[in-house]
């Protein structure tokens, strides 16, 4: 493959991971209020082929964070114990707000890469009409 050819490459597989990213850190805001909901965590890893490493990446297995949910003091609720309280979901907007930030500014730089190699060919094949 080229170079410009792997430099498009490694551009999507950044904006790919980045995006399956974010559709996770939706889905822990989207589960913020459900009772039980554990936070799901995500991690990448390297592409690896012939034995060696790429450069790509990709979102790697999907884990559920164990620690200790929110307790609700609610004894109205439906799900609450004899005291009065029901496991929430472990999940903190404010974690979740600044992992999805993270993830759009990873997306922005790898749109931004993928763009000045586009600029970069054209002005190649420019030079080679001449």
């Amino acid at each position: 493959m080229t170079d410009f050819g792997d430099s498009f490459s490694l551009s999507a597989s950044g904006m790919k991971a980045q995006a399956q990213r974010l559709r996770y850190v939706s889905e822990n805001i989207a589960n913020a209020d459900t009772p039980g909901y554990h936070r799901k965590l995500t991690e990448f890893k390297q592409v690896m082929e012939d034995g060696g490493a790429t450069g790509k990446v990709e979102l790697g297995k999907v884990d559920l964070d164990r620690s200790d949910l929110k307790q609700i003091y609610d004894p109205g609720n439906p799900l609450a114990d004899a005291n009065g309280y029901y496991d929430g979901s472990n999940v903190d907007l404010v974690v979740e707000i600044a992992d999805a930030r993270e993830a759009q500014r990873s997306y922005e730089a790898n749109i931004k890469m993928f763009d000045q190699t586009r600029q970069m060919s054209s002005a190649l094949l420019d030079i080679l009409r001449r």
